[in-house]
Formats: structure tokens, C-alpha cells, sequence
């Protein structure tokens, strides 16, 4: 097991290495490189900085008006019934949009529950197996220029869907 955190360790220095001896056997100017993709970064930080902000204030809008709380137990009845802890259904819905805001709401989980529950062991892998679906569509289409998504959200609610019925499967299997 040491092996493996030896590796760990010695990997991102590494591939830095590794970079900058191809590049300097290729001859290329790697610090110029290194600047031009810094400025592209900045230029894509600038253009998605609005949707970032939305995203964000919208969540916290959402977060502390108490309308999830209100949200999930409206829907408590069909959450029962799919043997989904109401507990994380706020964790579960936020996570589609913000990954930093349902951190704070795992955290305030395992601080009422403890990191060793139930609870906490599944809104662990619960945050594990899924995505920021909205975050990650509206970054990344924005950015390329795509507007027809086709079956991407679509195909991303069924695979968070899946991951949740998988991860509640799971940890009720380690449970027993």
C-alpha cells in the first residue's frame, strides 16, 4: 500500500517533467506556450463568469428561502416510496447545479448525522456518483457555442438517477 501512495506522490511532478522535456526535445518555446494557454484561460473565465454567477446566486437564492426544505417534503410521499432518505433529497437536487454548494449541505450532514452513518456514508457516494449537470451544460455549451443540447440533459438526469438508485443499493448493502 505504500507503493501506491509513493506513486500518488511522485506523479504530478512527474508529468510536469515529463512536459517540459518533450517540449524542450521538440524545441519549442515553453514558457511562451505556457503564457498563451494561461491567457486563453483567462479569456474563457471571462466569458463564462456571468453563467458562473447566476448559477451561484440562483442556488443561494434557492438554498435560503427554504424552498428546498419546503420542495422536498412535498415530495416526501414519492421519496418514501423509492426508499430515498428525504434527509438528502435537498443534497441530492442542489448537487445538479452547484458541487460547492452541496459540500455545505454534506457537511451539514455529517455534522448532524456523523461521517460514519448511514446518512453520511450515503450522501458520500451520493456526491461521488453524480455531476453538476446544469453547471457542467451551461459552462460547457456556452463556451463551445452549442445550442441544440439533443439528449444530453436528458441522458445526464438518467445517469444521476441511476448513480443515486446504485449508490442508496450499495451502502444498504454494506449496511446489512
Amino acid at each position: 500500500m505504500n507503493f501506491l501512495y509513493y506513486i500518488s506522490d511522485c506523479m504530478i511532478p512527474f508529468v510536469i517533467l515529463y512536459l517540459v522535456g518533450y517540449g524542450m526535445c521538440k524545441k519549442v518555446n515553453i514558457f511562451d506556450e505556457f503564457i498563451e494557454g494561461a491567457k486563453d484561460g483567462f479569456l474563457t473565465v471571462y466569458k463564462i463568469m456571468p453563467t458562473l454567477i447566476g448559477l451561484m446566486v440562483g442556488v443561494g437564492i434557492l438554498r435560503e428561502s427554504g424552498f428546498m426544505e419546503w420542495f422536498a417534503g412535498l415530495l416526501s410521499p414519492v421519496v418514501a416510496f423509492l426508499h430515498f432518505p428525504a434527509e438528502l433529497f435537498s443534497l441530492f437536487i442542489v448537487k445538479m447545479f452547484s458541487s460547492s454548494a452541496a459540500t455545505g449541505l454534506l457537511l451539514d450532514v455529517y455534522k448532524t448525522y456523523g461521517t460514519d452513518s448511514y446518512l453520511g456514508t450515503l450522501a458520500s457516494v451520493l456526491m461521488s456518483c453524480s455531476e453538476t449537470i446544469f453547471y457542467t451544460m451551461s459552462v460547457y455549451f456556452m463556451t463551445a457555442k452549442v445550442t441544440k443540447s439533443r439528449y444530453t440533459l436528458a441522458g445526464a438526469l438518467v445517469a444521476t438517477f441511476a448513480g443515486a438508485a446504485a449508490s442508496i443499493f450499495l451502502v444498504s448493502l454494506n449496511v446489512m
